[in-house]
């Protein structure tokens, strides 16, 4: 079955962001899984798992809140099951399902794109358009700091990556450094890398 113009063009937008597609179905703790598409996130975003389920088509049942749900609660099962730590964003193309999908929301990412003007290659057919389909998977694109494509600054990664190299260059790097590296480790461990940032400087300051 071909995608949809919205499904692919869905497909072609995420692959410019780095994702890649996955070959369906696919198979995890020996089960089957079929879905419309299904891509995989890269670099930062290597653990994000994206399925896009076609509402329009109906292709996989995809047309019945109930069958979705359940197709993907068993996935989440099966992730859960080999340990998986992927996290799971749900894009449903087309009509918004009715009924319980609303209970997917516990177990993953919803997101919604009812439809998106589209030429026959499945492109934005202006900037309008395009700037309207990223604002509703904004979540899952890169972070846009609206440099100019001439900005040196410009460079093009992880979030994190992307943050850093917009601050300014006048900043404390061994405090944003320290500050980055203790973010993983929770809003206590940033507290305690503040302090000790602040005690060196202020020991420095008082020995001159």
């Amino acid at each position: 079955m071909n995608d949809t113009l919205l499904v692919n063009g869905l497909v072609k937008r995420l692959e410019a962001a780095g994702y890649t597609r996955l070959a369906t179905p696919f198979k995890v703790a020996t089960v089957d899984f079929e879905f419309t598409a299904a891509l995989r996130g890269s670099d930062g975003r290597g653990l994000d798992l994206i399925l896009i389920v076609d509402t329009a088509t109906g292709d996989h049942g995809d047309r019945d809140a109930t069958r979705v749900r359940q197709r993907i609660e068993t996935l989440s099962r099966a992730l859960d099951i080999t340990q998986s730590r992927y996290v799971l964003t749900v894009i449903l193309a087309g009509a918004m399902l009715q009924g319980d999908i609303e209970a997917l929301s516990a177990t993953c990412r919803v997101l919604s794109v009812e439809s998106a003007s589209l030429d026959a290659s499945g492109r934005p057919i202006n900037s309008t358009v395009a700037e309207a389909l990223d604002d509703q998977i904004r979540v899952l694109l890169p972070l846009d700091l609206g440099w100019d494509e001439g900005d040196e600054r410009s460079s093009k990664g992880d979030t994190m990556t992307e943050l850093l190299a917009a601050l300014p260059r006048t900043l404390d790097r061994e405090l944003v450094d320290a500050l980055v590296e203790a973010s993983i480790h929770g809003d206590e461990a940033v507290t305690q890398a503040l302090g000790t940032r602040l005690g060196d400087v202020l020991t420095l300051g008082t020995s001159s």
